[in-house]
């Protein structure tokens, strides 16, 4: 992006918006640009001291010139070839004024070798100005910048060498932070731990965390389950250790893809939230979730979709990440036919989230669940969107008794005293969150008569309830039926697509 700016600024390109939060990382680039001949000479303008040379103190303001007008007006006046930096013009730049002199400056900058850039986080152009302005996205820093910034920490402590995983690691920790939170978060890791290695990536992470916080759309999602969390689905977990490596350099040279995605289809409460959470944690990323009802905002045209966009290149500023869209089928469920209930708005929020599937490169790897897949619209499901479409259904006598360990491990120490088949048996039909839950119905019963739970206490509770595979049937089995045929078992078993009889 620092030489699309240089071509820009050579072609004589009198208006550009440089969309950043790095001023002073950005002023550094243009300065270096300013030096190629025709060498300029390069002014900021803030509100607060009007006009000063690059690099000169602030008691050489130039004199009458803190209003955006008089700014303008005296940069149409020079004559010399120069850049002229304006911070955070756009509070003032729909004044009719100020509009004016910048039409007036464009018109007289023909010819000549004079720039006006406008710095600001925030993009704001009148339509006045449209025709007129280039925008421009300053990038953040990549794995070569903010390899100088981890060496300069590592130099301060003596400790030039690391390993070349443990670098690696810390460095795409510190993917989507601007150069002064890398270093910010880097001192913070040696203050806190008095070293830089791969134990301090979580700290490096912990800044992510407030990126996500500001943004209010995403919210990041703390993991403390690992995969043998999960009971059975053999299958999926071995596609998901396969690509545990997928995100690095070694992948890379070695010719491999960046993983797109995958989408999760299935009967709820079999695990499809918990395997997110888990991958998260496998793979070393950090998990974001995407809230689509916060997505939606009726107060103004158009803003659903800027809030989309704006969620979408935050994910993309921290990735390496797992983006999480949980039941995405209720997301997205009314989008073909939303321009009778919201003027539209779905189905353009549905359009901008495909296109960013198809052409996102950045490395955000998109994992969606979904229950009711005769909802999703069909252009979520042709090949190619995700890498693959696996299915969670109810689990086998086998796996069930996996799930019992789990569950009843994270309670008791002694499940001896459990037979674990017997509980299996009697759960038939029942989902993991249900054999949960009539653990925990157990336990309460037992509580409540000041004694520990049992056996009895556990069957007791399975069998007064009643799983969600016999309520909805006709659900669960059309599910089966789609899922036998356009998606790959999560579970090692063929016992995966064989109908239960209830």
């Amino acid at each position: 992006m620092k030489e699309e700016l240089n071509i820009l600024i050579q072609a004589q390109y009198p208006l550009i918006y440089l969309l950043t939060s790095e001023e002073e990382r950005s002023e550094q680039a243009i300065a270096t640009i300013a030096q190629f001949k025709p060498q300029r000479r390069v002014f900021i303008w803030t509100v607060t001291h009007g006009i000063i040379e690059h690099g000169q103190p602030r008691s050489l303001t130039q004199h009458n010139t803190v209003s955006p007008e008089a700014a303008i007006e005296w940069v149409v006046r020079q004559r010399d070839p120069g850049i002229y930096i304006f911070k955070d013009l756009h509070p003032f730049i729909d004044s009719p004024a100020t509009t004016r002199w910048l039409r007036d400056a464009i018109a007289s900058f023909k010819g000549t070798q004079k720039n006006i850039i406008l710095m600001s986080p925030v993009q704001q152009v009148p339509i006045e100005l449209e025709k007129e302005v280039v925008v421009v996205d300053y990038p953040l820093p990549d794995m070569t910048e903010l390899d100088e910034v981890l060496s300069f920490q590592l130099e301060q402590i003596r400790a030039r060498r690391t390993t070349t995983d443990a670098r690696e690691k810390l460095l795409k920790a510190a993917l989507g932070l601007t150069r002064d939170e890398a270093q910010k978060v880097y001192r913070k890791a040696l203050v806190t731990a008095g070293r830089l290695t791969e134990s301090e990536v979580e700290i490096v992470l912990s800044e992510k965390k407030q990126l996500i916080r500001r943004n209010g759309i995403l919210e990041y999602i703390e993991v403390d389950e690992t995969i043998d969390s999960i009971g059975g689905l053999e299958e999926l977990k071995r596609w998901l250790q396969q690509r545990s490596n997928a995100f690095t350099e070694r992948a890379r040279e070695y010719g491999l893809p960046q993983p797109k995605g995958m989408l999760i289809l299935g009967v709820p409460g079999c695990g499809k939230s918990l395997i997110a959470k888990t991958t998260s944690r496998l793979w070393g990323l950090p998990l974001i979730r995407l809230d689509m009802g916060r997505v939606y905002d009726g107060s103004m045209v158009g803003r659903s979709e800027q809030n989309l966009r704006n969620a979408l290149k935050t994910a993309e500023s921290i990735s390496p990440a797992i983006l999480f869209i949980d039941e995405m089928d209720k997301a997205f469920a009314g989008s073909t036919g939303s321009s009778d209930s919201d003027g539209g708005t779905s189905s353009r929020i549905f359009g901008s989230f495909l296109t960013w599937m198809q052409e996102k490169t950045s490395p955000v790897f998109v994992m969606a669940t979904a229950n009711r897949v005769e909802r999703l619209p069909g252009e979520f499901l042709r090949k190619g969107r995700f890498d693959e479409i696996f299915f969670v259904d109810l689990p086998n006598a086998e796996e069930r008794q996996e799930i019992f360990k789990i569950h009843l491990l994270k309670r008791r120490t002694d499940i001896e005293r459990f037979d674990i088949e017997q509980l299996a048996n009697v759960c038939d039909g029942f989902s993991g969150a249900e054999i949960e839950q009539g653990i925990v119905a157990a336990m309460y019963e037992a509580f409540a008569q000041d004694r520990e739970f049992t056996q009895l206490d556990i069957i007791a509770a399975c069998r007064a309830t009643l799983p969600l595979s016999k309520t909805m049937t006709e659900q669960v089995t059309a599910l089966r039926d789609w899922a036998r045929q356009r998606a790959r078992p999560a579970a090692s078993s063929v016992a995966e697509y064989q109908r239960l009889e209830f």
